[in-house]
């Protein structure tokens, strides 16, 4: 690997620190997971949210305005925290908690690795790839690299 790789260790980064970096990157990924849930869970109280329009519709429809007046009332565009819509709650986690790990995790790597991120993967990556298989090069550019059918090499 050629010096300036950005994913090659820099000279006096310990194993220790490189597997700790490692696993704060690693505790990062699992949070953006969380965060993707938190937006499914959005997503999906939302789309709940409007098919109650159709379920007023359809109640009042059936002759049962009573309930439908209790959808509209009580469910219909009702808190799903107190004071929280799930926009909110997004918004407060991603406030709270996620930036201020994202800019934890960045500043870590910034100090402890020269700003150098997944040198844990990396490293991995060099010591389970096959040497001189097309398919298992170190770099997107290395020779022998294999293009995806119909994607024309760089060059």
């Amino acid at each position: 690997m050629d010096g300036d790789d950005p994913r090659r260790r820099p000279e006096g980064v310990s194993d220790e620190t490189v597997e700790a970096l490692g696993s704060l990157s690693k505790a990062l990924e699992t949070t953006e997971c969380a965060r993707g849930h938190l937006f499914a869970f959005h997503q999906l109280t939302g789309s709940a949210d409007f098919e109650l329009d159709r379920t007023v519709e359809l109640l009042r429809a059936a002759g049962h305005p009573e309930w439908a007046e209790r959808v509209r009332t009580e469910i219909l565009g009702r808190n799903v925290i107190p004071g929280h819509w799930t926009y909110q709650v997004v918004e407060a986690y991603d406030r709270t908690y996620y930036q201020a790990f994202r800019d934890l995790e960045r500043e870590a790597a910034g100090r402890l690795a020269g700003g150098r991120e997944h040198l844990y993967e990396a490293e991995l990556k060099e010591a389970r790839r096959t040497r001189n298989h097309p398919d298992h090069t170190s770099r997107p550019d290395s020779p022998g690299t294999r293009a995806p059918d119909g994607v024309q090499p760089p060059g």
